[in-house]
Parts: C-alpha cells; sequence; structure tokens
C-alpha cells in the first residue's frame, strides 16, 4: 500500500491526515499537516482554491472517499464556516505572536548564557595566577544566578546551543552548577547551600586542568595508567583552589567528592553514603547526568530522556534516589533537547519546560511548508497534542535533522516565562 496519495479536495474524510499543497500564510490552519477532526475543516480546505491535497494513508484513521462516491460541488461559506476561518486566523496569528515571543525569551536567556559561559571562560583562566580573582569572579556569578532563581516565581528551562570546540569544560561545569542549583531549591535549600553547591559545581572539574590535553582527548581506550592519571582530578583541583584562601571550606568536600558513589565503587578514595555530605551527593548526580549525556567518547551520548532513565535503573546502590527523583520531577520525562514524535505524526524537539507545567513542554515542530526560521514553536498544553515517543536524533530523516538542528551538546539556562 502506498504511504500517501493525491485526492481531490472533495474525497475527504473525518479522520484523514492531510498536508496542505499551499504556502503556510495562506491557510488558516496552524499547522500544514493536521489529522481532519470535524467537517467545517473539510469545508475550509474546499474553500482554499485548491483541487487536490496530499493524504497520508499511514496516518489516516480512515481512507478517502472513492472518487464516484464524491460531490463535487463546493458550496459557497456559510456565516458559520466563516466566523470559524476568521477566528482560526485571529488564533493562528496570537500563536505567531506567542511564538516570536518565545523566540525572543529563548535569545535573551541565550545571551545570559553566553554571558554566564564568557565569564566561566575568564575565571578559568585566572585560577592560575589570579586564584583569588577567580573566586571572586565565580561567587559574583553564582550569586546573580540565585537571585534569579528565589526571585521568579515562573522559571523555564530553556535548551541552549551547541558547546564551540574545546569549551567542554566550561559548559559542563555551567550545566551542572545550574542543575544542581535547581534541584537544591526544589528540596528547599537555604541560599548559602544553594550558593555551595552552585560553586563547588563551577570548580568541580578544574583538577583536568593539570591532565595534559593528549590524554583527556584521546578517541581510544585510555590506559591503566592513564586512567589513575584522569582519576586523581579531583584531588588536584583541591590543589588549585588551596591558592585561593577565598574559596569557602564548605564546598570544597563536594569538588573531591564528585565522583565519589554510596556503595564506596567511586574515586578517588572509595568513600561510601555515611561520609559523603549532601552537597557531594547532589553535585555526583549531576555530574554524572551530564556527563552521560556529553561523554568524552560523544559516539556514545545519551538523549535527556535516555540518560535519566538510565541514572534511575542501573544507578540504585551507587546514588542518591532522592535526588535523582527531583531531577527527574524537575525536568520532566521530555528535558530539553529531547526529540520526539507527536500524535500528529510530526516530529519535534523540546525547547523549554516550564517548571510549573512538566507533561506540557514548548516544542519546535518540523513542517516542511513552513521556513525554517519560523517554524512552530508550540504548547502542548494548548494544542491537545501528546508526545508519543522519544528518539534518538540518528533516527531523523535527514531533512527533519537538519531542519530541527537537534544539539550535540545539550546545555540548559533559566529563564522567566514573562506570558501570564
Amino acid at each position: 500500500m502506498k504511504k500517501s496519495c493525491k485526492v481531490s479536495v472533495h474525497q475527504l474524510q473525518v479522520g484523514n491526515f492531510v498536508r496542505l499543497p499551499v504556502a503556510w500564510k495562506d491557510h488558516p490552519f496552524l499547522f500544514s499537516s493536521f489529522h481532519i477532526k470535524q467537517a467545517a475543516q473539510i469545508e475550509l480546505i474546499k474553500n482554499l482554491g485548491i483541487e487536490h491535497v496530499i493524504v497520508d494513508l499511514e496516518r489516516s484513521e480512515i481512507a478517502p472517499l472513492n472518487p464516484e462516491a464524491v460531490n463535487p460541488i463546493t458550496l459557497p461559506p456559510s456565516p458559520e464556516l466563516h466566523d470559524l476561518k476568521n477566528n482560526m486566523d485571529i488564533y493562528k496569528a496570537e500563536q505567531i505572536e506567542v511564538q516570536k515571543k518565545l523566540r525572543r525569551d529563548i535569545h535573551k536567556t541565550e545571551q545570559n548564557f553566553t554571558r554566564s559561559v564568557a565569564m566561566m571562560r575568564s575565571l578559568i583562566s585566572k585560577l592560575r595566577n589570579r586564584p583569588l580573582n577567580a573566586v571572586d569572579d565565580a561567587k559574583v556569578l553564582v550569586q546573580s544566578m540565585v537571585e534569579q532563581l528565589l526571585t521568579s516565581d515562573n522559571l523555564v528551562l530553556h535548551l541552549m546551543s551547541d558547546a564551540k570546540q574545546d569549551e567542554s569544560i566550561y559548559y559542563h561545569s555551567l550545566n551542572v552548577s545550574i542543575l544542581s542549583m535547581l534541584i537544591a531549591k526544589e528540596m528547599e535549600w537555604d541560599r548559602s547551600e544553594i550558593e555551595l553547591v552552585g560553586l563547588s559545581a563551577l570548580f568541580h572539574d578544574v583538577g583536568k586542568l593539570k591532565v595534559p590535553p593528549q590524554i583527556l582527548k584521546k578517541t581510544t581506550p585510555w590506559s591503566a595508567p592513564e586512567l589513575n592519571f584522569i582519576k586523581q582530578h579531583p584531588l588536584l583541583g583541591i590543589d588549585l583552589l588551596k591558592l585561593a584562601d577565598n574559596f569557602p571550606e564548605a564546598a570544597l568536600p563536594a569538588i573531591i567528592n564528585h565522583h565519589e558513589f554510596l556503595d564506596g565503587s567511586g574515586y578517588p578514595k572509595g568513600l561510601k553514603e555515611a561520609d559523603l555530605d549532601k552537597i557531594s551527593q547532589l553535585l555526583a548526580v549531576v555530574n554524572e547526568y551530564d556527563s552521560l549525556c556529553y561523554p568524552s567518547n560523544q559516539g556514545k551520548a545519551r538523549m535527556p530522556y535516555a540518560a535519566l532513565g538510565h541514572l534511575y535503573k542501573q544507578y540504585k546502590t551507587k546514588l542518591n534516589q532522592e535526588y535523582i527523583g527531583k531531577m527527574i520531577k524537575m525536568l520532566g520525562i521530555y528535558p530539553p533537547g529531547s526529540v520526539v514524535e507527536l500524535s500528529s505524526g510530526q516530529y519535534a524537539m523540546v525547547m523549554s519546560v516550564n517548571l510549573q507545567k512538566l507533561l506540557c513542554p514548548k516544542i519546535l515542530v518540523y513542517d516542511a511548508l513552513v521556513p525554517k526560521d519560523q517554524a512552530p514553536i508550540v504548547d502542548l498544553e494548548v494544542e491537545g497534542i501528546s508526545i508519543v515517543r522519544c528518539l534518538p536524533a540518528a533516527a531523523l530523516p535527514e531533512k527533519v535533522h537538519e531542519y530541527l538542528n537537534p544539539r550535540e551538546r545539550v546545555s540548559y539556562y533559566f529563564g522567566g516565562d514573562s506570558r501570564k
């Protein structure tokens, strides 16, 4: 059976999945591909002045009418149909404005994120020669982020752009810091504790600055001596931070312990749960999650939803389950960066999650007839569409992959949702 076919508009039935062969701006529907849910939609299609549409047979709930069964008469629009079209035009225009607003929100958040990455780059470069300045800069960065976390009542977690080559330490450290502080806030830790976890996360991997780049960047498996060297990076980081007497003593244990596991199987000291403070345990959870999404061997990277599932299933004796649960609840089932298939049959990528509406993320939808820079960013709750499943980015058809541009490096940053 053919997957799709060209049919007369007079053959359409409720339940058909159609693709309209007209420009997005020239019809009142929010998408150019959709299920027909009511007879009025068929009448609207007939009044677009087109003779044929494409029907996707696989996604249709019913076959189109046989040609001999059609009524070829197109009735003039009734007052009710005219009102419906006007309402749809108004709604579509409103949604375009909402999308523009969301794009502005994401752009503003992207600018804040870029500034934070630049501060990370600067403070890491200062660490060897001006450690006091580096720590002061880090405190300013963390305090500004915590201020926004604690004063915004409608936080949105946005997907950010890809990391630049050779800058993974900045993106990873910032990502771990942001997620750790968000979870600490969800756990209702006090402000000083949230700042401590943020600061320890920013510096948790600085010991890797003392590991030769040729070891860190190896694409083949590490030798035993090389692996032992890398496993010393938490202690090497402490050596660097001891040059700064303004670094809080309470933030040091988490830096040493961010690779320690509750069952004693971690490193560098093989500590167990009783010897690991709560900041260390939280940092270990978030560091492991981000490392699953962006490992040294990118070929083994997991999509965010898969990384969360892996943590939940495989680390029951190794990581704090309460913190993993909080992270899953905070990011939602479909974290920003997830590639998904919708109940409408379309492909999409999760762009933002409102922390008060986790099951209804904002998604960027693939529509071949809509220019990429105008791609619909829709609210699942409003549109009555659901997510059927998550997909690995590699499973997307090439043209869909190019359109959605899934991130190789998933980074998050938070902003406010100014729409009430």
